[in-house]
């Protein structure tokens, strides 16, 4: 969480700092990312850093959230969850693009693939038992589908159609699936 004395800074200088660690974390993975390098681009003394926020996971946390909320639709963000297949697919598609508009995609991309493991939150369990198995069931699907294009963009289509391919027949539908 940041410090107080981040959140009372005025809009412009936290935007700077927030295109800073965007900058530094979409480039680097946090093992190897570097105060300097922030502190440089965002025109801040390392001390203020310091204030802001308690040390670098802390800052990659504040962005990473911030990210996610600037991502997901206000609908997803209010507990509103698709209904159908094509929704859920919808939504994954919206996140991607979205992402890429906002230039997220490789912050998202190093998350999933180092940054996730490295803060310990691969193997925490993040839907808990508030769902129901179906509804479990397609978030796991729609999530895992989402750090694939990410990994292969190439093959984001191929992955979509795979994904509504499943969540069709999970929720009831008759698709044949078949491999890649």
């Amino acid at each position: 969480m940041p410090s107080q004395t981040f959140l009372n800074l005025k809009p412009e200088k936290q935007a700077r700092i927030y295109a800073a660690l965007l900058t530094e974390f979409s480039a680097y993975p946090l093992a190897k990312a570097q105060v300097a390098r922030i502190v440089k681009e965002a025109q801040i003394a390392r001390g203020a850093f310091y204030k802001y926020f308690a040390d670098l996971n802390d800052a990659y946390q504040t962005l990473w959230r911030r990210s996610l909320h600037q991502i997901h639709s206000q609908e997803e963000l209010a507990g509103q969850l698709a209904q159908t297949p094509t929704d859920y697919t919808n939504q994954v598609r919206q996140f991607l693009t979205t992402g890429a508009q906002q230039g997220l995609r490789e912050l998202l991309r190093l998350h999933y693939s180092t940054n996730e493991a490295y803060l310990g939150l691969a193997a925490v369990p993040t839907m808990g038992p508030r769902f129901n198995a179906q509804t479990w069931a397609v978030m796991t699907l729609t999530h895992q589908a989402m750090k694939e294009c990410l990994m292969e963009p190439d093959r984001e289509g191929a992955i979509l159609t795979r994904l509504e391919q499943a969540l069709t027949a999970l929720m009831g539908g008759q698709v044949h699936v078949s491999g890649d």
